[in-house]
């Protein structure tokens, strides 16, 4: 009897610890925070990429938490996570201790980011000053206009050997984006990965800026960073080029560390 019972817990103990192996070879790679905008005229967007993201992190074996403004940001949050998405979320409305935070979460090596399409309206809004740190990690670059009647356009990519850029052809085409115009080109002071062909807007436009970089990382920083201007329609993850790059940009910021 003494036997039987003892093969019993021998039993019921192999399986628990073969389910505790099972869960340890599943354990999240990196987590991820995502600050993303719950409204307004970017909430399709949103709610398009999250569920993306959400199947992008059950795929590949990380943890996603999202939140909707930057009052909770704080160093001790942030090193938290091994990447910050900056969903469609301007640099402004920050309070001091989040951009502290943000500031030496980019200068410590520790974790990496990901901005897309709002995080460049840099300028006076709402009643905010511009933030000068966030302008110049940018490169330098200050909002002053955009295409609000939205343009197709060619993208090209400059750095063929970029680990973001795999996989990408060398142009494709976004459709119905706006297309920041800048007070300059950041391109002196990042390097950039892809610009937009202004000669091929559909319709065309007079909003032009020249040299039109819309995809960059600024070097530095000791925290990996990409930022990618295209981001206002859902339509875009219909868009294969697009979310590879989307993709890439995620795993080549979190692969540093």
């Amino acid at each position: 009897m003494k036997n039987s019972i003892l093969a019993i817990i021998l039993l019921i103990t192999s399986f628990f610890l073969q389910e505790n192996c099972f869960g340890q070879g599943k354990k999240s790679k990196f987590k991820a925070l995502v600050l993303y905008e719950n409204g307004g005229h970017h909430l399709p967007f949103t709610l398009a990429a999250k569920p993306w993201l959400n199947k992008l992190a059950i795929d590949s074996s990380f943890t996603i938490d999202y939140i909707e403004n930057t009052q909770t940001i704080n160093e001790a949050l942030l090193k938290q996570y091994k990447v910050f998405i900056q969903l469609d979320y301007p640099p402004y409305t920050w309070s001091e201790e989040s951009m502290q935070a943000f500031q030496k979460y980019m200068n410590s090596g520790k974790g990496g980011w990901v901005g897309l399409h709002h995080a460049t309206l840099l300028g006076e809004f709402d009643g905010y000053p511009m933030w000068q740190w966030f302008s110049d990690f940018m490169g330098g670059i200050k909002f002053v206009n955009y295409i609000p009647t939205f343009a197709d356009a060619k993208v090209k990519i400059e750095d063929k050997l970029h680990p973001v850029l795999k996989g990408i052809p060398s142009n494709f085409l976004i459709q119905k984006e706006e297309w920041y115009i800048y007070d300059k080109s950041p391109r002196a002071n990042v390097h950039v990965l892809a610009s937009v062909d202004e000669s091929t807007y559909v319709p065309n436009s007079q909003i032009k800026m020249g040299d039109h970089p819309v995809v960059w990382t600024n070097d530095h920083f000791a925290s990996r960073n990409v930022y990618i201007f295209m981001g206002h329609s859902p339509e875009l993850f219909n868009n294969e080029a697009y979310k590879t790059l989307l993709r890439n940009s995620i795993f080549w910021v979190t692969s540093k560390n």
